[in-house]
């Protein structure tokens, strides 16, 4: 295994993915999971398979700013373009904050709107975001971690920029079903990808992506 210094853009890179891949199976209406700190970095090539790193992080809740865990993860990217997402473990070490309560809180408030939700531009063009949207906005960063994690290479660092629009959407079942379209700003290309996806999400089972599409912007003209 060799050393990376943790400026190190790969590992940087690596690091964003896990977190993103942690977010989305972690994370929800109630948990924003943020990288506070990359600690060691290690890379290792591995003939006929790919580049692999072995990340040790430390992140923090952005609702709890004062509490962080550990993370250790490994990233592999698979060789060539086998159109095949990265290959992510991740362990944590030490309790999250628990959102059952605020889970519940928000389930309940959704299921019982007159109508349902409709909000577009979170957050807005000075980076604020009303408070009863924060959960909409933490569970749409969960989502796009699951885009992020299955579209990433070793040479793209997404992050998402904004929720551009979302529309729940009435459903027979238990689930709330979310229909977003979110920006992701991929940081290396500068490129800012509009990108569909619909999210199911219970307290019980946490976030699943269950479509996600790239929309492909239509030249003005």
């Amino acid at each position: 295994l060799m050393e990376l210094p943790p400026s190190h853009f790969p590992a940087a890179r690596a690091a964003a993915l896990a977190v993103g891949y942690l977010r989305y199976l972690r994370g929800g209406p109630g948990r924003g999971l943020e990288l506070r700190e990359l600690r060691r970095a290690r890379r290792q090539d591995i003939d006929g398979v790919g580049h692999k790193y072995c990340l040790e992080l430390e992140l923090e809740d952005v609702l709890d700013k004062d509490r962080t865990v550990s993370c250790s993860a490994e990233v592999l990217y698979p060789l060539g373009s086998t159109g095949s997402a990265p290959d992510v473990q991740v362990s944590v070490q030490g309790e999250l904050r628990s959102t059952e309560e605020a889970d519940q809180e928000f389930y309940n408030r959704m299921r019982s709107l007159e109508q349902e939700l409709v909000a577009e531009n979170i957050p807005d063009s000075h980076g604020n975001i009303p408070p009863e949207l924060e959960p909409i906005h933490l569970l749409a960063w969960a989502a796009s971690g699951y885009v992020i994690w299955q579209n990433s290479t070793e040479n793209t660092k997404f992050h998402l920029a904004q929720v551009k629009h979302v529309k729940q959407v009435k459903r027979s079942d238990e689930d709330l079903q979310f229909d977003y379209v979110v920006l992701l700003h991929e940081m290396v290309s500068q490129e800012v990808m509009p990108w569909e996806v619909t999210v199911l999400w219970h307290p019980q089972h946490g976030a699943r992506v269950s479509r996600d599409r790239r929309q492909h912007r239509h030249s003005a003209g």
